[in-house]
C-alpha cells in the first residue's frame, strides 16, 4: 500500500470564518493555526500547503484571560542600540486588534518557509463585515 503525499495539484482549499467574539485570543488563533496549515484534513501533509483560507471578524472583541491585558507586552526591536519598543496589550487590543490576533497566529505556526505562504490566506477584521462574501466561506464552529 502507498502513502499518499498531497501537492498543489489535489489540494482543495475551503474558505472558512471564525468568530472571536467574547473567546480567548489563544483559543481562537489555535484554531485559525491548525486550519491553515490544514491539519483537520486528512490529506494532511507536513512538508506540504495543504491548509485552507480562514477569516477571523470581531478581532476587537476577543479577550484575554487574567492578568494579561497589564502584564503581557508586544515587543519590537529594531536592531539599534535602545531601538526595544514596548506595548502593552490593554493599548494594543484597543489601537491595532488585528495585528494581536497575527502575531497569536504566527506564533502557532511552524518556524518554517511553508508558515509565510499559510500566513498570507490569513485575513484579519477589527468589526463583524468582511468583504468575502464570494467565496462562501463556511462558520467555523470548532
Amino acid at each position: 500500500m502507498s502513502t499518499f503525499m498531497a501537492n498543489k495539484a489535489n489540494i482543495e482549499r475551503k474558505w472558512y470564518v471564525l468568530d472571536a467574539a467574547g473567546k480567548p485570543l489563544g483559543k481562537t488563533a489555535a484554531a485559525a493555526a491548525d486550519l491553515l496549515r490544514g491539519k483537520l484534513k486528512p490529506e494532511f501533509t507536513p512538508h506540504a500547503d495543504c491548509g485552507d483560507f480562514v477569516i477571523i471578524i470581531n478581532a476587537e472583541k476577543a479577550v484575554l484571560t487574567g492578568k494579561k491585558l497589564e502584564q503581557k507586552y508586544y515587543r519590537t526591536h529594531s536592531g539599534w542600540v535602545g531601538g526595544l519598543k514596548e506595548v502593552q496589550y490593554r493599548t494594543l487590543m484597543q489601537e491595532k486588534p488585528e495585528l494581536a490576533m497575527k502575531v497569536a497566529v504566527r506564533g502557532m505556526m511552524p518556524k518554517n518557509v511553508l508558515s509565510k505562504d499559510a500566513l498570507s490566506r490569513l485575513k484579519i477584521y477589527r468589526g463583524a463585515e468582511h468583504e468575502h462574501a464570494a467565496q462562501k466561506p463556511e462558520i467555523w464552529n470548532g
